[in-house]
């Protein structure tokens, strides 16, 4: 991606995020606090994950999950016994993304992009895969992400949701983002984020 496409990128995101918080904001204030008072601990669900050029930075979610569970595991089905009564409703909605908003403006996330991963899913790359995945900004949405929207049914209905999702899914959004980003276009961009919201 050019210098051109990335600033006109850049303050798409920016501008439209501006918008999309101050607009979504008492959705989010809402959704916090009906997660805190379910969850007894912050509405916020905060997470370390790998950025542009390898950089760190924290997620920004409405909580959904119990984390007083044994179960431990970075993949998620719609089984999960962790997901709250109301988690399950932000989660098929997505009113859980909306704070992500909040990366956007700081710079760290886009609208569209590859779905930023942890650090241990990212190590698990080829460095010219990693290298390409982690030239641009990672996304709320993308072509990978509205292929498998589906994800969290699928993995349900695996007996091993972790091997197939390692073995499967994973390898598959690694070619679909590579392919995004090596054939950039901004009109794709306003694509994908229509199709996400229609």
């Amino acid at each position: 991606m050019n210098n051109k496409k990335f600033y006109l990128k850049y303050i798409f995101d920016f501008i439209v995020a501006l918008i999309g918080f101050i607009i979504t904001s008492p959705i989010i204030l809402i959704s916090y606090l009906v997660a805190f008072i379910e969850t007894g601990e912050s509405g916020f669900f905060t997470q370390k994950r790998v950025g542009k050029d390898s950089q760190i930075f924290k997620i920004i979610k409405v909580k959904t999950m119990k984390s007083d569970t044994d179960l431990k595991t970075n993949v998620t089905t719609d089984k999960d016994p962790r997901i709250t009564a109301s988690g399950r409703f932000f989660r098929k909605t997505k009113i859980d993304e909306l704070p992500q908003l909040i990366n956007i403006l700081k710079g760290e996330m886009s609208f569209v992009g590859p779905r930023p991963d942890v650090p241990e899913i990212i190590n698990t790359m080829g460095e010219e895969e990693k290298g390409i995945i982690l030239s641009v900004r990672p996304g709320i949405t993308g072509p990978a992400s509205l292929k498998y929207e589906n994800e969290e049914e699928i993995l349900a209905a695996k007996d091993n949701p972790e091997r197939y999702n390692k073995e499967v899914i994973f390898p598959d959004k690694v070619r679909i983002n590579k392919e995004y980003i090596e054939n950039y276009s901004f009109f794709k961009d306003i694509y994908y984020i229509l199709k996400t919201i229609f």
